[in-house]
């Protein structure tokens, strides 16, 4: 049974309502995020927003909100008015307002009649939100953040606690070294409607920058400490180890799936994800830490590892493909060997024999004859 579960009581006295931030462009992830938010990136065989969207749902949240502005009709296409049960709503962005600002978009959909979870909508966890909660309720304040510890904290904000929960200091992306302490910002929030007292209404507002270092002034900012899975996928290789850790976490991660053909000869080095109407031909081997979208097809001797591959794309014979993201409907050629790091957009093309060195992102729609060699973008 899922910790959530037996702390669901906790969280249907508290909040009913979760907000999710996902209205960022994703510039790290370019091209794959020129045609998808990276919200709806396939890992572990399902859309990221999934996992978190489920074990929402595990906890017995009732209705989820969306913070949108990049591509906000993908979100209504994928989940339409409710998902795992729970009530979906919909606040669209004019122009980006900011991880405060879109808090303040949304306060009529939120409303000020009970306490609410805010999370971002790119982060891969299995936070316990009952304890978030619980703990929230004991501190009595404005927000309680969920922090995780890292190594290097310097990409993140860090946290500085007193009494063990209160926040004494509250830094955004402190220089490498000078962090207060490798507590991070996780991403994850319990908050009252009393934080919309502390962001203004129509503007672009950092809730990390502005909202949080004002409550750290009135001593109504806390956190709450988590250990286990916990990853922001905002570049290529959080997102291959995002899908590495969830893989091995989750040994049947993905859908549920009709048809799936797999040769006899084909190798599956488990973990990996295999979408419906996946085919394997003879002789390949699949894995480990491989997802593999619906409707790809892989060819006869292909090696395939660590790496992504999107819904329709073709692999075909001999080819190679290590720590790689593959977008959608990419047709990958005979003996093509793809090195880590790539991303392929989506509808490339790439022709016999090409070798795509460390590093290579190719934009979408383009035909590669050639070696790609040297670590760079191909428009």
């Amino acid at each position: 049974m899922d910790v959530a579960e037996n702390h669901s009581s906790i969280i249907g006295d508290y909040f009913v309502k979760a907000v999710i931030i996902a209205g960022g462009f994703g510039t790290r992830l370019r091209p794959l995020s020129c045609t998808r938010p990276k919200h709806l990136f396939p890992i572990g065989g399902r859309p990221l927003l999934d996992w978190t969207l489920e074990r929402l749902a595990d906890a017995r949240v009732e209705q989820v909100v969306f913070a949108i502005n990049y591509m906000s009709e993908a979100f209504v296409r994928q989940y339409g008015k409710s998902v795992c049960g729970m009530k979906v709503h919909y606040c669209r962005e004019l122009r980006p307002l900011g991880t405060g600002g879109c808090v303040k978009n949304a306060e009529k959909t939120i409303g000020h009649d009970e306490d609410f979870l805010l999370l971002n909508g790119d982060i891969l966890s299995k936070i316990d939100y009952a304890q978030l909660v619980a703990q929230h309720a004991k501190n009595g304040g404005v927000a309680t953040i969920a922090l995780h510890k890292v190594e290097d904290p310097s990409r993140y904000g860090v946290v500085d606690l007193v009494d063990k929960s209160r926040v004494k200091q509250f830094v955004e992306k402190p220089p490498r070294g000078k962090a207060p302490s490798n507590l991070i910002n996780a991403g994850v929030y319990a908050l009252s409607p009393r934080i919309f007292d502390y962001i203004q209404d129509k503007r672009c507002v950092s809730i990390e920058r502005e909202t949080f270092p004002a409550l750290v002034r009135d001593n109504e900012l806390f956190g709450y400490i988590f250990e286990g899975l916990w990853i922001d996928i905002g570049e290529l290789s959080d997102f291959l180890k995002g899908n590495r850790l969830l893989l091995d976490s989750a040994p049947k991660a993905g859908r549920p799936v009709k048809t799936v053909r797999i040769a006899s000869t084909a190798k599956i080095i488990k973990p990996v994800a295999l979408g419906d109407r996946t085919v394997i031909e003879d002789n390949s081997t699949i894995g480990p830490h491989v997802t593999l979208s619906e409707g790809v097809t892989v060819g006869k001797g292909v090696h395939i590892k660590n790496s992504v591959i999107f819904p329709g794309a073709t692999v075909s014979d001999l080819s190679r493909i290590k720590g790689a993201i593959i977008g959608e409907e990419v047709l990958v050629g005979k003996r093509v060997s793809i090195a880590e790091n790539c991303m392929i957009g989506d509808h490339v093309k790439l022709n016999d024999d090409v070798t795509v060195a460390k590093g290579v992102t190719i934009c979408p729609n383009r035909e590669v004859a050639a070696d790609a060699r040297v670590s760079r973008c191909l428009l």
